[in-house]
C-alpha cells in the first residue's frame, strides 16, 4: 500500500519541475524564430486579415516558389498594394506565415 502512496507523492513533487522545464523550451523556441529572405509580388491585400497574399520566389532549401498568406503589421499594409514586387523577411510563428520588415524590391520579379 504504501508504494502507490509514495510513488504518487513523488510524481506530484516532480511536475513544478517539469512543468518550469517546457516553459523554458517554449520561451527559446519562440525566440529562435527562423527568417528567410523572401521576394515576391503582392497579389492581394486583405486588410481584415492584417495579410497579403503573395507570390514569392524559391527559398531555396526551405519552400519552392508559391503563393500564399503572410501576415503584416500595420503599417505594410498602409505602404503596399496588389502588384507591388516586395522584399522582406518570413518566418512561422505559431500557426501564422509572417512577413517582416517589408520593403519594395529594388530589382524586376520574375
Amino acid at each position: 500500500m504504501k508504494t502507490p502512496v509514495l510513488a504518487t507523492l513523488l510524481l506530484l513533487a516532480c511536475t513544478p519541475i517539469a512543468l518550469r522545464a517546457a516553459d523554458t523550451k517554449t520561451a527559446e523556441k519562440s525566440a529562435a524564430v527562423m527568417r528567410h529572405p523572401l521576394r515576391g509580388v503582392i497579389t492581394s491585400v486583405m486588410a481584415e486579415q492584417s495579410a497579403f497574399m503573395v507570390k514569392h520566389e524559391e527559398i531555396p532549401g526551405v519552400m519552392r516558389a508559391m503563393t500564399m498568406l503572410f501576415k503584416v503589421d500595420a503599417a505594410a499594409l498602409k505602404a503596399f498594394k496588389a502588384g507591388d514586387a516586395i522584399t522582406g523577411l518570413m518566418s512561422r510563428q505559431g500557426r501564422d506565415w509572417v512577413l517582416e520588415n517589408v520593403k519594395p524590391a529594388t530589382a524586376a520579379m520574375k
